[in-house]
């Protein structure tokens, strides 16, 4: 039976690192100090939108039909993501102008009260 891989310690919460693998074939045992993979420290939910999001080759549009969610959570959910493997959070990546986010309510990208929102954030963010 196979288990999944924990990356923090249950006991103290520290990180762990994996110090034995054996070949399930043969039985060969290798023992040294493995790095984990930026992405083990990613959730189950954090995984699956990754998948989503390559499987669509990037396109949010897709991204969203296929979870059911809004542009602006793929975003949120992207950042959160992108903040996960260690990278800083850009401030503006997409710096959105009135007519950037009036025309993505007018393709159908965004409801009324997600164009709301971001009218509302952006007038703040210039304050």
């Amino acid at each position: 039976m196979s288990y999944p891989m924990i990356h923090s310690c249950p006991t103290c919460n520290h990180s762990l690192h994996a110090t034995r693998l054996e070949c399930s074939n043969c039985h060969t045992i290798i023992e040294n100090h493995f790095e984990f993979s930026k992405f083990s420290t990613l959730n189950e939910e954090q995984l699956h939108f990754i998948e989503v999001f390559l499987l669509s080759r990037g396109n949010i549009k897709e991204v969203e039909k296929e979870l059911g969610i809004s542009y602006p959570t793929v975003r949120g959910k992207l950042n959160d993501i992108i903040a996960q493997l260690g990278h800083k959070k850009q401030e503006k990546v997409e710096a959105q102008n009135k007519s950037q986010i009036i025309t993505m309510f007018e393709n159908g990208k965004i409801s009324t009260d997600e164009a709301i929102e971001l009218l509302k954030k952006q007038r703040s963010d210039e304050e």
